[in-house]
């Protein structure tokens, strides 16, 4: 028989959403003190959510926010396939605001652990094939 009693929330699902927009926050500050102006946050599309868009003169940065307890976890928090859903929300985002479509495209990280300052990884997402630089 069901019930229509609220559930609980899983405490583990609190903890890490908690500590992703504490992340998200920090990564806002970085950027803002380097010069650029975030646009959105959190921004949903049909091929996934881009944590940050971000724009710095002619450069609009999609930006990936990444919290690890450690760097080691930094390497394997952004996979290929991740790379490729935030490509295909940020043409979703461009088709929808035509406005940016002139300025140049890059694909950023932040890497956020604690008790350090965050990292802004410029290009960190670059399409496969096109950089070998990740951060």
């Amino acid at each position: 028989m069901p019930t229509d009693a609220p559930r609980t929330p899983d405490p583990d699902r609190v903890a890490r959403d908690r500590s992703g927009r504490r992340a998200e926050w920090a990564a806002i500050a970085l950027l803002t003190v380097k010069g650029y102006r975030v646009l959105a946050r959190r921004h949903r599309t049909p091929h996934g959510e881009i944590d940050l868009i971000a724009r710095r003169g002619r450069r609009l940065a999609f930006v990936e926010v990444k919290y690890r307890t450690t760097d080691s976890e930094f390497d394997a928090a952004l996979t290929a396939k991740q790379t490729a859903r935030i490509h295909r929300a940020a043409e979703h985002y461009l088709a929808k605001n035509t406005r940016y479509a002139a300025l140049d495209r890059h694909f950023d990280a932040v890497l956020v652990a604690p008790r350090r300052l965050p990292r802004h990884a410029p290009d960190a997402l670059a399409p496969v094939g096109t950089s070998g630089r990740r951060y």
